[in-house]
């Protein structure tokens, strides 16, 4: 049986594509690599930010589902997506960029031995910075070589999900004898667990809550996460072991930039299983990713249809000088 070897992606909702765009652009420095819809909601933007060549493992995703309510953070919830930055002095660098550019944050704190800065953006969507200084484990991405942040601060990939759930028993059986994760420390009402090699991009940090409400989903939270497989023989595995263990999910996907499998593995926690394939840079140009509405083939037929329901959005970054600062 294939271990998962670490975090894919994780996709959240926002109330403005514009602003989220400005935002994981201007702001933190990563790179729209795919700007494209909602493959079941095509009137939908998904626009994909990650590292300089789109790579598995370093990708925060976006839906703006027209119309929705702000989302409630509470118990059973995706709560907080992280991202690695190099080392502890970047986050240094970061604190003063947030400062600079009226980001609410939390300062430098530390949590299972690294660094780490909390943060949130327009929405109240829940980050977090955290060093790698001390990591090992898997490795990250690049980070995107023409964007607004200098190279040695800037962000290379996913870092740890936060899982908030009221019940802690029941979703460490299910990461530990389904998912095979392993817990290896525990802080208060925190504790860690890794799959794969380890590491920043491999863990999941689950807080134990019994005091907030449920979460509600809508904008500023978190639709799902993703794992990483290797390939489609090893989802092939992974939808076998879910059908072993009793539980309902959506068979394999084709979303064309990777192979995918959904389950709920809480109340209200969806988890996605993809593959690390092919990626993002079979329709566009290096140049130029993220510039056009790229769709998969079997939306193309309907582009005429889809531009007219999306309004227009200029992601064009490759004739703009972005300085570094």
């Amino acid at each position: 049986m294939n271990e998962l070897t670490g975090m894919h992606h994780v996709t959240a909702i926002t109330s403005s594509a514009e602003k989220n765009y400005e935002f994981f652009t201007y702001v933190l420095g990563m790179r729209l690599v795919k700007k494209t819809v909602n493959q079941d909601d095509i009137k939908t933007y998904h626009l994909f930010f990650a590292d300089d060549k789109g790579s598995a493992g370093t990708d925060m995703t976006f839906f703006d589902f027209p119309g929705i309510p702000k989302g409630q953070h509470g118990t059973n919830e995706i709560a907080k997506t992280s991202f690695r930055v190099p080392d502890n002095k970047a986050l240094d660098y970061w604190v003063d960029r947030f400062d600079r550019l009226n980001v609410k944050h939390h300062g430098i704190k530390e949590r299972f031995g690294k660094k780490r800065l909390a943060f949130t953006d327009f929405d109240d969507q829940q980050y977090e910075l955290v060093s790698d200084e001390t990591n090992e484990g898997v490795a990250s991405g690049t980070p995107w070589q023409n964007g607004p942040v200098p190279l040695e601060h800037a962000i290379t990939g996913l870092g740890p999900i936060y899982v908030r759930v009221d019940n802690v028993n029941q979703f460490k059986e299910v990461l530990e004898k389904v998912l095979m994760f392993r817990e290896i420390e525990q802080d208060g009402a925190f504790r860690l667990f890794e799959t794969g090699d380890g590491g920043n991009g491999a863990q999941i940090i689950v807080e134990y809550n019994v005091i907030l409400p449920p979460a509600r989903q809508g904008y500023g939270t978190v639709h799902h996460a993703a794992l990483r497989v290797d390939d489609r023989p090893a989802l092939e595995e992974w939808i076998g072991r879910l059908d072993q263990f009793g539980f309902q999910h959506s068979g394999y996907v084709d979303r064309h930039f990777f192979k995918s499998l959904y389950t709920r593995v809480a109340p209200q926690i969806l988890f996605e299983f993809a593959t690390d394939g092919p990626g993002f840079m079979g329709d566009e140009p290096y140049e130029t990713l993220g510039e056009k509405l790229s769709l998969p083939p079997m939306l193309e037929p309907q582009r005429e249809d889809i531009e007219k329901m999306v309004r227009p959005i200029d992601t064009v970054r490759s004739t703009k000088d972005m300085t570094k600062e």
